[in-house]
């Protein structure tokens, strides 16, 4: 896989990155200053790709517009000067086939548990040089939190582990199903 971030040390590709999307978003914001609350898809790709999009002050605003936009039914922003390879796309949760374990809700019924909601209302799942970089699972009411892909985690150094805590917990919580394969 190619190099997304520079092959500075991880510090200095954290600050890099920080402020490479920090210097992006002001120049969006700038660019789009007349534009009433149309979200740079540019921006939001750059954003959703960071270590932690809710870290970067310049991020914050416009992954709310997004997340907003979507739970209103408008589609994910597109961004035409991404270049091949580097992409953003948004699929909404579906139970149990497109959300993660640790995030199902099951209902007791005479049968047993049924899976029947997902705590996060849909997935952005960013693409880098072609491969999957990450996936951020949203809510509206629940927040977001990140999947990261083992060459994000290998080029960031440090990331937000919640989705990976909170898979722990849930293995822990449930050892037989998490040893299934397929439905058990």
């Amino acid at each position: 896989m190619g190099t997304f971030w520079s092959s500075q040390s991880r510090a200095g590709r954290d600050k890099t990155s920080i402020r490479l999307v920090s210097a992006l978003a002001a120049a969006a914001a700038l660019a789009t200053a007349s534009t009433a609350h149309a979200v740079d898809g540019c921006l939001a790709l750059l954003c959703f790709a960071a270590p932690s999009w809710s870290a970067i002050q310049q991020c914050v605003p416009p992954v709310q517009q997004v997340l907003s936009d979507l739970a209103h039914g408008k589609p994910f922003p597109t961004c035409n000067m991404a270049g091949a390879g580097h992409s953003a796309n948004h699929q909404w949760s579906s139970v149990p086939t497109h959300c993660p374990p640790q995030y199902i809700g099951f209902v007791e019924s005479d049968s047993g548990s049924v899976p029947t909601w997902c705590a996060y209302d849909g997935a952005i799942t960013v693409t880098i040089n072609g491969y999957p970089w990450l996936t951020t699972w949203w809510s509206l009411g629940n927040g977001t939190v990140t999947d990261y892909s083992a060459a994000a985690k290998a080029q960031f150094g440090t990331w937000n582990t919640k989705f990976e805590d909170d898979y722990a917990i849930r293995a822990a919580s449930h050892p037989a199903t998490e040893a299934c394969s397929g439905e058990c």
